[in-house]
This record gives C-alpha cells, structure tokens and sequence, in this order.
C-alpha cells in the first residue's frame, strides 16, 4: 500500500540536478528575491539609521536618532531599533527587516560576539529582534551591507572582486567577490581596522594598540585636532575660535567643513588621515589583490580632501608598484546610507525565504489533504 511520504518523496533522477543548481542559485538569489519594501537598519557606535528601502535601492522614507549611550544594557539598543521599525511600519507595508550592526557578526548571522563601540558581547540580535517583531529578521556586519549596496547600486557594479572600506567612528571593511559576501569560516572577515599598524601606538577599544583605525577614522581626526586645540597651538586658532574655546564641540563633519573653506590645519589633517588609509589600502592589495577599493563612511564626505592623499599614500607603498595592474580606489556612491540600503537589500533574500517556506507549509498541507480525500473516497467506495 502506497503511503503519503511515498506519494511525495523526490523522484530519484530528478534529484541530482536540483543539487547540481543549487549554487547558481545562491548565487542569484539577489536576481529573484520579491520586490517588496523592507527596513534597513545601520547601528553606529554615534548613530542609529533605519530606512524603508524598494528592490531598486531607493530610500521611500529615513529615520535617524543617536546611538544609546554604551555603558547602557543591550536592550536599550534593540528597543530603540523595534520604535523605528514601528514607526516605519505604521506607513510602509514592510516584509522584512535588515540590520547592519557595529561589530562581528556569527556565521549564522544571528549573534553580535563584540562590538568595540557598543555593549554587545555574544548578544542574540536577530532572535531577540525576531522574537519583538512580525517579520523575518537578518543580522549582518555593517560594512558587508554597505559592500553589498555599492555592488548591487552604487560604484561597486560591474565589479567580480571588491573590497570596501567604512570610515566613520573606526574602520569598517568587507570583501564582496563574483557576487558573494566573503565572510570567514566564523563569520568575522573583514576587521581592517583592527590590523596593527603601528606596535604600541594608540589604545583603541578593541584592546590592542595602534590598530589602523586609531589613525585613519572619524575618531583619529577629532582626536588630532583635539589634541592640537588642547594645547592651544597656532594652526588651531581657527578651529578653536569656530567652537568659541568649546574643545569638546569639535566633530568630524565641522573639520571637514573648515578645511573646504581652506582651513589650513583641517586640510592637513584630512591628509595625514588620507595617508594613512594608503598605506593600510596598499597592504590589502597586497593580500587580497581587488579590482576596486570602495571607501564609504561619513569621513568619505571629505571627497579628495581624503581619498587624494590616500591614492598618492596607496602608490607609493603598493608592493610591486610600476610591474603590476593597480587596483581603483573611489568614493563610495550611496555615501553613509550604504549600510541601511544593504541591510535591507539582504532582508529582501529572507523575505523570499520565509514566504517559499510559508508555500511550501501550504503546499505540503494540500496534498495531504488530496490524499486524505482519496484515502476516504477509496474506503467509501
């Protein structure tokens, strides 16, 4: 007698194709996902972004508040994360939600195991999250959605082999190649930032020493021109009489504004920071050796101020300079939103697997019940 797993079971030469295409698939999926609106969310060590975000990249409608205070318990953070998404969902039909989170990621996505600017040690994100809220929810790096944006939308396309660098509080990074987030067995590849640059330099919060975000990223630029106010040298009368001797109201964004107008200590400061990231950017070609360097980040809005001197920083130190293709270093296109327009473009994949796995539950359902009917019209008979 015929049972109801026998009726559905895979038909035995129908089964190595489909586990011959599953790769392609993957490898696609971003080409079949639903073309629906989904949350991008971007979690800062200063800043919380959340954006309804369509399948073409465009940003519908964008929330930003300030980062809860770290020395706080985790869950302020993700309280703050379920009001936006809320709040979003009152005016958008929204199907999934995609974090971008400050730190390293698990492999399942799931687990925040550190943030170096934020409170989370080994923190359950995405089931805490899922368990808050009505649709599916990812969790990734931060610089792996803002990678995936550029590829997907932004100056990364057309690229086979991309790495992207976030400069914003610290340093960021991904490694995007033919279309695939290059994560590591345990899901933590991609922490330039935390690559030592100088032995015994600056304490950074990671715990180590002179890693190369402690000079060349937001917090190594306000630092500098701190430093240099503090001691009230010459070259920071200008910074110091814009803040009216309030040295702790210097930022990032008014260093950056100064040295448009030709301030001339913000312009060497830009710079300084720009060698810098040459330098760590030769190193990387030298490792991974990409077609295309994408920088990104809210320091990234200094334009040539900072990418300039990095690509004359990057020529100089690339090993084998003068015998080898050099890799093309641009600004990021979608500028700091890239990592709220990833984080939602990969919740669109989620999005289609929670609603096949839903099709399949009805599916599976269905023809239980075709079988039940034909099991009673048999008996009946």
């Amino acid at each position: 007698m015929s049972t109801y797993r026998d009726l559905t079971a895979p038909i035995g030469s129908r089964r190595a194709p489909v586990l011959r295409t599953v790769g392609t698939r993957e490898r696609r999926s971003h080409l079949t996902a639903p073309r629906v609106p989904t949350v991008g969310i971007d979690i800062g060590g200063t800043k919380v972004m959340a954006g309804v975000v369509d399948a073409d990249g465009n940003i519908l409608e964008k929330l930003r508040t300030e980062t809860p205070d770290k020395s706080k318990s985790p869950k302020v953070v993700e309280d703050t994360i379920v009001e936006l998404v809320l709040d979003l969902s009152d005016r958008h039909d929204v199907h999934a939600v995609g974090i971008g989170a400050a730190g390293w990621v698990d492999a399942d996505r799931n687990r925040v195991l550190f943030a170096p600017h934020l409170s989370w040690r080994n923190e359950p994100l995405r089931d805490r999250l899922s368990g808050r809220l009505s649709v599916p929810v990812l969790v990734d790096n931060d610089a792996n959605t803002a990678a995936w944006a550029e590829w997907r939308f932004g100056a990364g396309r057309g690229e086979d082999h991309l790495v992207m660098i976030t400069l914003g509080t610290g340093i960021g990074g991904a490694i995007l190649e033919d279309g695939q987030v290059k994560r590591g067995k345990f899901g933590v590849a991609g922490e330039f930032g935390h690559m030592q640059v100088v032995p015994g330099g600056h304490r950074c919060p990671c715990g180590n020493r002179g890693c190369w975000e402690q000079y060349s990223s937001g917090n190594a630029l306000v630092r500098e021109a701190k430093e240099l106010a503090a001691a009230d040298s010459p070259v920071a009368y200008g910074i110091i009489e814009h803040v009216k001797g309030n040295i702790d109201d210097i930022t990032g964004p008014m260093i950056t504004e100064l040295a448009r107008e030709g301030d001339a200590m913000c312009v060497e400061l830009l710079q300084d920071i720009g060698q810098w990231l040459g330098v760590g950017i030769a190193n990387l070609a030298a490792a991974l050796d990409p077609s295309c360097f994408v920088i990104g980040g809210g320091v990234s809005a200094a334009d040539d101020l900072l990418i300039g001197p990095a690509r004359d920083a990057f020529k100089r130190h690339l090993t084998g300079r003068g015998y080898r293709p050099e890799a093309r270093i641009t600004r990021a296109q979608l500028g700091p939103e890239a990592g709220m327009v990833g984080a939602a473009d990969l919740a669109r994949l989620v999005a289609r697997r929670f609603r096949r796995a839903k099709r399949r539950r009805v599916e599976r359902y269905e023809r239980y019940e075709r079988y039940a009917q034909a099991r009673r019209d048999r008996d009946t008979a």
